[in-house]
């Protein structure tokens, strides 16, 4: 007996992140902030580690490392003071990420 016909699989999508002009956080944020260290990441800058990326907090200017090493102080930041909004502190780049709603802004 032939096959019957092909049925594609679909799976349903997760429902769709807030519009960034729905985030709270992302459009109140300032659009930078004096870096505390910007020779590096405060902490490893403390422990003399190294770091991958660099993220600047847009609510008192700490300069963490991101999710990309192992240390991730930036996110640390994030979860120890909850300041939700933080941009790239590497050159070049400016885009901003909220916490909170996880969205690029």
């Amino acid at each position: 007996m032939p096959p019957g016909p092909l049925r594609r699989l679909v799976r349903p999508r997760p429902p769709a992140p807030p519009p960034v002009h729905d985030c709270e956080e992302l459009r109140s944020a300032p659009a930078d902030a004096t870096p505390r260290t910007p020779d590096g990441c405060e902490e490893c800058l403390e422990q003399g580690t190294s770091w991958v990326h660099l993220r600047l907090c847009l609510g008192c200017g700490h300069v963490g490392c991101c999710d990309t090493g192992s240390r991730r102080h930036a996110d640390g930041h994030f979860r120890s003071t909850g300041h939700p909004v933080m941009r790239s502190f590497e050159p070049g780049e400016s885009w901003r990420w909220c916490y909170v709603h996880e969205l690029v802004g």
